[in-house]
């Protein structure tokens, strides 16, 4: 079985914020494979399902965004998975522009707190990720305003086109292997020129 878990903060204020972009990620595959979201375990909203042959259970940790490990430790242990294979981990990165994914076989926290708690809580940074770009903190904001401010409405259109492309990233992980997912996600997408 794999754990797909989407990285965000709980409560209604912080919907549709950077920081969740794990959250909408989850949602996508939810809605799309009609698996519900609808119990409370472990410290994390969850839904068991099927995509594609694979069992799955989607998990958004509610311990907000800094304390995201304890979650994912309690429910890595519960089911006894094996996290270095069957652990997905989606969250908003700062150093990829709004738009771009990135997935990666290990790695560290790469400065992110919900990143840096699950190493911790695992004892270990040997598992997949997909990392969704949210764009640069702008010059004078504070990281925390930013990262939980709304994108534009013209990000948003981006970000609409990211959250899928993450979706089907998890998707190609768990049906054709990370290296597949990695060699085809982590293509720089063409920059568009509206003056052409």
């Amino acid at each position: 079985m794999y754990i797909i878990a989407g990285l965000g903060n709980p409560s209604p204020k912080y919907a549709g914020t950077r920081h969740n972009a794990g959250f909408e990620v989850v949602n996508i595959l939810a809605d799309r494979f009609d698996i519900a979201t609808d119990y409370i375990k472990h410290k994390a909203v969850c839904g068991k399902g099927v995509i594609d042959g694979n069992k799955v259970l989607l998990a958004m940790p509610q311990t907000f965004m800094n304390l995201s490990g304890e979650s994912i430790r309690e429910l890595t242990a519960y089911y006894r998975i094996d996290v270095s294979s069957e652990l997905i981990v989606i969250y908003d990165d700062i150093d990829l522009a709004p738009g771009r994914i990135r997935v990666r076989k290990t790695g560290s926290a790469g400065g992110h707190n919900g990143m840096k708690n699950i190493i911790s809580c695992l004892g270990t940074q040997e598992f997949m990720r997909v990392r969704v770009g949210i764009g640069e903190k702008p010059k004078g904001y504070d990281l925390a305003d930013y990262v939980l401010s709304h994108f534009s409405d013209e990000e948003s259109r981006v970000m609409e086109e990211a959250f899928t492309d993450a979706a089907d990233a998890v998707v190609t992980i768990m049906n054709e292997g990370i290296d597949s997912a990695m060699n085809r996600y982590n293509m720089s997408k063409p920059e568009t020129d509206e003056n052409i």
